[in-house]
């Protein structure tokens, strides 16, 4: 399995640290995906657990979604694959989502965090509120690793589950 990913810099500014390793860590969700068939990625990892690699994919297009659409920029943002009545489809609703479509909802939210944050400074409060408080981009760059982090081990466990393959 080839390896795009590009290590963030061991010296650099905040902005560039932050962007960095945000961006290696999505790069990371897509490594654990790669070559695998739709079939594969709705593998769930143990019940009663929905957790699969799809499911992943989904969840953090809805997490791209509500903070920098929604949280940052104000926008009317409703999550793509849950809602009150369904609060885990994004995971549990997975036998009919391809891979094809996740990942061009992913791409497309991660492209619009990107552009909405490009020109802003790390210390931009975002237009809309989280349980009641204003957030800073900075803010939302270090959860948006954390949160990340968290799920690419799942992701890891998951994949070493389905084939066998291990890494970073």
């Amino acid at each position: 399995m080839t390896d795009p990913r590009i290590d963030p810099p061991f010296i650099a500014g905040e902005r560039e640290m932050l962007e960095a390793w945000l961006d290696w860590h999505r790069e990371t969700l897509a490594v654990k995906c790669a070559g695998l068939s739709d079939e594969q990625l709705r593998e769930r990892s143990a019940p009663p657990s929905t957790l699969s690699l799809l499911g992943l994919v989904r969840h953090l297009a809805d997490v791209e979604r509500a903070w920098f659409r929604g949280i940052l920029m104000g926008q009317e943002a409703p999550p793509r694959y849950k809602s009150e009545e369904r609060p885990d489809d994004q995971f549990e609703a997975v036998a009919t989502t391809t891979a094809e479509e996740a990942f061009a909802a992913w791409r497309t939210e991660v492209a619009n965090a990107r552009e909405v944050s490009a020109d802003l400074s790390l210390d931009t409060i975002g237009k809309g509120l989280r349980h009641g408080s204003e957030v800073s981009l900075r803010w939302i760059m270090v959860h948006m690793i954390e949160e990340y982090a968290r799920h690419n081990g799942h992701a890891d466990l998951l994949r070493e589950r389905i084939d066998g393959v291990r890494g970073d």
